[in-house]
């Protein structure tokens, strides 16, 4: 679903448009190896789904912040915790665009763009735009979508996506053409879909303890808001069907909501959100224009510890490390209990080379929130950087533990255990990492080195000789 987009945006950004209408429909109906049908079971989706993100990180940057995906995975498995059933393991994932846009793709893969979540004040209207898409989820509306048109080729779906690709002179008229009006016009959800999502992210949100008034103050916002040129309003506006009407539908559905008590686990995530919005900002936001707007809020007295915060965060960006730690340390007298805070301290003093002082401040992180994976990689980073591997590998086998960590992270385990002459162990993470990386003839060259000096452990050889089945 788009959730708006400008019409004075960058070309670039207008392309983007284009793109991932094209992602959503190639993906869909080339995904399944189907010629007469595409009625997609819920493994042809999820395969879908794999395709999808795979296409869409191709044409956007996909925000890469342990604390921000963590959050954003945290809470978007807490809202679909009520679900009865769920169809697939959901994902979240925030694209780094001014955009403001947010959609559901197959297989349970839910966008959000960070100009979306820029412009809300409150994280109840985020989690209003999160519940509506996690309703289309459940709801199967993509699937059911794609069953109703059948009759979509390829070859026209080949032809748009030429034209998206070739860019220019040539790709306008192409994409103007009829061919991309009957792809838009099979994506548009119906008044019932919406009907349905809206129903489902209320039910949801009621669930998780939040206001549901945030879907209706999403939606407000998007109407009354100040949109660059003239006569210009979100495409979610004019895409999706009778939004006033869905804006009065909600208010009505409002009057019979009766409030419950704030959860702990939504107030944890309440107190959080401002960080979230400043990292995306300090983070990813042009540096120089990320200055500007954070000592506007100094100015202004608003948010002063996130403020200096994102100024931290931007002047260790630039290199000015000493300004950096000057502003984080300002922010931690209003928040002295902030892991983030402390976290994006103890990265700054690594970057100067101050290792020890990063070990100081990444534990006293760590006490606040043990399974924090960003604070916990700069801890072993740091540990590496010390040459003290041994503590360096507890902490990455602790890491190893978690869900969704990086590739690097087996290879700085190889590293560690090597410098520890740990060799079996060093090249079998050396070879689980070139697994991760689809570069099958060095993953076989390390775990054929690791089979060779794992002899004398039984536990290790038996996940060598599995890795090595695995691969062959």
């Amino acid at each position: 679903m788009i959730m708006g987009m400008s019409d004075s945006v960058s070309g670039k950004t207008k392309w983007s448009y284009f793109i991932i209408v094209i992602i959503a429909c190639s993906t869909l109906l080339m995904g399944p190896a189907r010629t007469e049908a595409y009625d997609l079971s819920i493994e042809d989706e999820r395969i879908a789904g794999e395709k999808f993100v795979q296409d869409v990180k191709k044409y956007f940057e996909v925000v890469d912040d342990d604390f921000l995906n963590t959050y954003i995975n945290d809470l978007g498995q807490y809202l679909t915790s009520s679900l009865e059933t769920k169809p697939f393991p959901f994902r979240f994932y925030i694209i780094n665009n001014s955009t403001l846009n947010a959609f559901a793709g197959p297989g349970g893969h839910v966008f959000i763009f960070s100009g979306l979540v820029d412009i809300l004040d409150r994280l109840d209207e985020l989690v209003g735009v999160i519940c509506h898409e996690i309703g289309h989820v459940s709801a199967r509306h993509i699937a059911q979508r794609i069953e109703k048109n059948k009759k979509i080729g390829l070859a026209t779906m080949a032809t748009v996506l030429a034209a998206v690709l070739i860019g220019g002179d040539v790709a306008a008229p192409m994409i103007a053409g009829s061919a991309a009006a009957g792809v838009q016009a099979q994506l548009h959800y119906s008044r019932e879909d919406e009907r349905q999502a809206d129903q489902l992210g209320f039910k949801y949100m009621e669930n998780a303890g939040f206001h549901p008034s945030g879907m209706v103050n999403v939606l407000k916002k998007l109407h009354q808001g100040h949109w660059p040129g003239t006569d210009v309003i979100p495409v979610y506006l004019r895409t999706h069907p009778a939004g006033p009407e869905r804006i009065a539908r909600m208010e009505i559905m409002m009057t019979e909501y009766a409030a419950v008590p704030e959860k702990k686990e939504t107030a944890a995530f309440i107190k959080d959100f401002p960080i979230v919005k400043t990292i995306i900002k300090g983070e990813y936001l042009d540096p120089y224009e990320a200055e500007k707007l954070f000592r506007m809020d100094l100015e202004k007295n608003t948010d002063p510890e996130m403020a200096h915060l994102g100024l931290g965060i931007v002047w260790a960006r630039r290199s000015e490390y000493e300004r950096a730690v000057g502003h984080l340390k300002t922010a931690l007298k209003f928040r002295p209990d902030s892991a983030p805070i402390l976290s994006h301290l103890g990265k700054t003093y690594q970057l100067q080379g101050r290792d020890k002082k990063a070990v100081y401040v990444l534990e006293k992180a760590l006490q606040i929130n043990s399974r924090d994976k960003s604070t916990l990689n700069l801890l072993a980073a740091s540990y590496q950087n010390l040459e003290d591997y041994s503590k360096a590998i507890r902490v990455y086998e602790k890491l190893k533990t978690m869900k969704s960590v990086k590739d690097e992270l087996f290879y700085n385990l190889g590293i560690a255990y090597g410098r520890m002459n740990r060799l079996d162990a060093a090249h079998y993470h050396f070879g689980l990492y070139f697994t991760k990386r689809h570069d099958k003839k060095k993953a076989l060259f390390h775990f054929e080195k690791a089979a060779g000096f794992a002899r004398y452990d039984p536990a290790l050889k038996k996940r060598i000789d599995k890795a090595l089945k695995d691969l062959r």
